[in-house]
């Protein structure tokens, strides 16, 4: 019996071992603090006072592959709640991978639970990419990871021989991680506010209801990539109002879109497409609704001397039924008495530098607009002390005449940050 008991435990503990070799083990802890440049009334001093220590398992079997991806948080700028809600990132605890991938034939993949879902062209300008994103991290100045925010989907890959298909099915409505006034001041309509006029908003929240589905068409023709999109939901951040409640809402929303990229010269080109289908008001007669729109990048990186990179791009929405539009405001009926340009034209400048062995990574992101004179500058320092620990230094800078514009709406937000990071 014995003999028979640690042969048990020998067994046990080799399928353990086993099992565990298979297993890889990621994490890091970070301390990050942000303070604004300016005083304000309509937010506190400090962005950022956060502790985070982050793990991350992967797990590789035969069958099947499992990821686990979850951070506790310490954040002293708001009040930290007891509860968890995972739909907004508030609470002590943030979990941005929880997922199985599986291969059940050869030309397929199904990957189900929580994950980061992504695709498009662009640098930090998204078009086709309608998987929600954490705004008011990105502005606060954590690092761009948290720009992406996970959804709890099911993403089947299947590769047939002439394309490969995509597609991502999300059984309740992820919405962005949008500013609320929190953290962040905005223009709501009227005024810029803050901690006084927190954003209230009606989101579709009901399972296999109020569902997505995004796709993905792409294939390789020489040596550029091609592809279509599709995708029916709605807009990911608040784009219409309830004038009865006042609570900002979600619409309908489908976007249909295509992308290349490629070699152009001696960096690489790219363009993407997608017109905006808001089809609870095709018509554009209701001013409380986003109007559809249509939008175009065009993009080119490479590298210019050295350790150095530069990307530029242009950036262009068109308003749809604008004429709509401006008889609303005319007519009093819209929640706002701003018109906006039946065009907003963007274009943005990304340089970055390796230096010290590549140790030392500066960066800077801008970002303007010529019609609507307002911009952002994200510059980024980061120094890598050892193969543990790592140092960052940014900021946030906006700038613009009129408070309404998309960017300059947030220039009492200007903040410098940093962290410093140990990794296991």
């Amino acid at each position: 019996m014995k003999r028979v008991w640690v042969c048990g435990c020998v067994s046990v503990w080799a399928a353990f071992a086993a099992c565990a070799a298979d297993i890889e083990l990621h994490g890091f802890g970070e301390y990050r603090y942000g303070e604004r440049v300016e005083d304000q009334s309509l937010e506190g001093y400090r962005s950022l006072n956060e502790l985070r220590l982050q793990g991350d398992a992967l797990w590789y079997h035969d069958l099947f592959t499992v990821q686990l991806k979850g951070a506790l948080i310490y954040d002293d700028v708001t009040a930290q709640r007891d509860d968890v809600d995972l739909e907004t990132g508030e609470g002590f605890f943030d979990l941005r991978q929880a997922n199985i991938l599986v291969s059940p034939l050869s030309w397929m993949d199904l990957k189900v639970g929580r994950q980061v879902l992504t695709w498009g062209t662009g640098d930090l300008v998204f078009i086709n990419d309608l998987f929600p994103k954490d705004w008011q991290s990105f502005f606060l100045g954590r690092d761009d990871e948290y720009l992406k925010v996970p959804s709890d989907a099911l993403f089947v890959s299947v590769f047939p021989e002439f394309v490969n298909i995509d597609v991502a099915y999300t059984p309740r409505f992820d919405a962005d991680r949008h500013i609320t006034g929190e953290r962040l001041s905005y223009w709501n309509g009227q005024a810029v506010v803050g901690q006084e006029s927190v954003l209230l908003t009606d989101r579709p929240d009901d399972w296999f209801e109020d569902d997505e589905v995004a796709v993905r068409v792409y294939r390789t023709m020489g040596a550029f990539e091609l592809a279509l999109y599709g995708y029916h939901g709605y807009w990911k951040s608040p784009g219409g109002m309830d004038p009865d409640t006042g609570q900002w809402l979600f619409p309908g929303l489908a976007v249909y879109g295509a992308s290349a990229r490629g070699p152009l010269g001696n960096g690489i080109v790219y363009v993407e497409t997608g017109y905006y289908d808001s089809f609870d008001d095709r018509e554009g007669c209701d001013p409380f609704i986003n109007n559809s729109e249509v939008r175009l990048l065009l993009g080119y990186e490479r590298e210019i001397a050295t350790d150095l990179t530069m990307g530029v791009q242009y950036f262009v929405e068109r308003m749809l039924d604008h004429d709509e539009h401006v008889a609303a405001l005319e007519s009093k009926m819209a929640p706002t008495d701003t018109v906006r340009d039946e065009d907003r034209h963007t274009v943005t400048l990304r340089l970055t530098y390796l230096a010290m062995n590549q140790n030392l990574v500066l960066s800077c992101f801008a970002r303007y607009s010529p019609n609507e004179d307002d911009g952002y500058v994200k510059p980024t320092a980061t120094y890598k002390i050892s193969d543990r620990w790592q140092a960052t230094l940014g900021g946030s800078i906006f700038f613009g005449d009129d408070e309404h514009t998309f960017l300059s709406q947030f220039r009492d937000n200007n903040n410098v940050n940093g962290s410093v990071r140990f990794s296991f």
